[in-house]
């Protein structure tokens, strides 16, 4: 099993282990990583059966205007943003110290925050074969979970916790 980390994150493979099919044939990813994960499966020669996408970084229903702001707001304080964004990610629940990383590059905030989900490119995924499952939370601090959900749901089993923040934790 293959799986791509979150934007500033690292072994955060922790975070859905009750929901990760521990498959040769799968390939996953949260966040940023859920798209390295997409990207994977569509170019990959190997089989791949499942595809899983953990809190996938939607931003295609922001405006310019949104992202434009958050790579400012990166570019003049990154100890500021990461704290700000650890706290997001994680909320309701509380920050797991074990899987914050801080060597997120605005190459990479640019990439996530700009990615478009080609709505071609999941259908030729399912069309092949491929196993899509897209997981949310329902109290999603990060991305707008039920826009998500309504633009995964043609191609993927699509799941939303009750209750759970963007790394699928429910507060205490």
């Amino acid at each position: 099993m293959k799986f791509y980390s979150g934007f500033c994150l690292c072994n955060d493979k922790q975070l859905f282990s009750q929901y990760i099919k521990d498959t040769e044939y799968t390939i996953a990813g949260f966040s940023y990583g859920a798209i390295k994960a997409f990207e994977e499966a569509k170019t990959t020669k190997t089989r791949v059966d499942t595809l899983q996408l953990f809190s996938p970084a939607f931003f295609q229903d922001k405006t310019d205007k949104f992202i434009r702001m958050q790579n400012m707001y990166f570019a003049k304080d990154k100890e500021a943003y990461y704290e700000n964004f650890h706290k997001s990610i994680f909320l309701p629940a509380s920050i797991d110290k074990r899987v914050l990383h801080q060597d997120g590059s605005a190459q990479e905030l640019e990439d996530l925050l700009s990615f478009i989900w080609k709505a071609d490119e999941l259908k030729a995924l399912q069309d092949k074969g491929i196993k899509i499952e897209v997981y949310l939370g329902s109290e999603d601090k990060i991305i707008n979970a039920d826009n998500a959900k309504e633009y995964f749901l043609p191609y993927a089993d699509t799941y939303m916790i009750n209750g759970a923040g963007h790394t699928l934790n429910i507060g205490e």
